[in-house]
């Protein structure tokens, strides 16, 4: 990864096509950063989220991929009226995972 901020967590994703219809199955890699540390947000979302462990897993690893790219351009008329509903829903996905009983 280039130009790496040393208060950013870095993390690699790689994705690989378990049931390929072709003889050589695809894979894509591809790395990211981010201010929050995404095993923390995945374990407290598994905790307190009321969501399976691998459901709570792709939510956690969506938001952060997603959630950077909607706030650097949500004035884009790709995300401008998606964004009230996605500031909605982030505000109770944190109530919820705060009032849980886990989390007290």
């Amino acid at each position: 990864m280039s130009d790496k901020n040393t208060n950013e967590n870095c993390y690699r994703i790689t994705i690989e096509e378990l049931n390929p219809k072709t003889a050589v199955p695809k894979t894509m890699q591809f790395e990211f950063q981010d201010r929050e540390n995404l095993f923390n947000i995945i374990d407290n979302l598994k905790k307190n989220s009321g969501l399976d462990a691998t459901q709570a897993t792709k939510i956690g690893v969506s938001l952060r991929l997603l959630g950077p790219i909607l706030m650097a351009n949500r004035k884009h008329p790709l995300f401008i009226d998606f964004m009230p509903h996605f500031k909605n829903f982030m505000l109770l996905l944190k109530s919820t995972v705060k009032k849980s009983p886990t989390n007290k």
